[in-house]
């Protein structure tokens, strides 16, 4: 049996990147919002409160994580393309999870925040040029990260908690 906690497998970056594999990764990042809302379509509240593994996060808190994990990721593509190597913040997701606005926001709002975040994003994504993929930002606990495999990190990201969701409701017969 496959590790819950990763659907997918866990992230690996196999880079430098071709123009082709960035752009199916970007293509990735453009469809998570589809695949979000079809993973959670149809959701009774209290399957929405399930958590997808023992131990896990529930579907509300997926749903609620994933828009505030890519405005963070956003954010630092943004930061890497106007200044030299910035030095990002990191961000504690559990507690962020855990907050009232997770608890109690429908997810309606962060399926919707998770659309136009994303119509920004690719938008900035398909605007790069070559080089600009070989900028930098310097994680304070992964070390330097090149947008490249920032890329390539949050394509995977939309499609593991998708998958959380999608192999939930398979084990649950939903």
């Amino acid at each position: 049996m496959s590790d819950p906690r990763y659907p997918i497998g866990k992230f690996t970056f196999d880079g430098p990147l071709s123009e082709a594999q960035r752009k199916k990764l970007i293509d990735d990042i453009e469809q998570a919002p589809a695949a979000m809302r079809a993973a959670v379509q149809g959701l009774s509240p209290q399957q929405i409160e399930t958590p997808y593994r023992d131990g896990g996060w529930t579907v509300r808190q997926v749903v609620h994580h994933v828009p505030d994990s890519h405005m963070n990721a956003y954010t630092r593509f943004k930061l890497a393309l106007t200044e030299d190597e910035p030095t990002i913040k990191p961000y504690m997701e559990d507690r962020w999870a855990r907050l009232e606005d997770t608890r109690s926001t429908p997810l309606e709002v962060s399926l919707g925040l998770l659309d136009m975040l994303h119509n920004r994003w690719v938008g900035l994504l398909r605007s790069l040029k070559p080089e600009d993929w070989k900028r930098t930002f310097r994680h304070p606990e992964l070390g330097l990260m090149p947008l490249e495999k920032n890329l390539a990190l949050y394509a995977w990201h939309g499609r593991h908690h998708v998958a959380h969701i999608t192999e939930l409701r398979k084990r649950m017969g939903w």
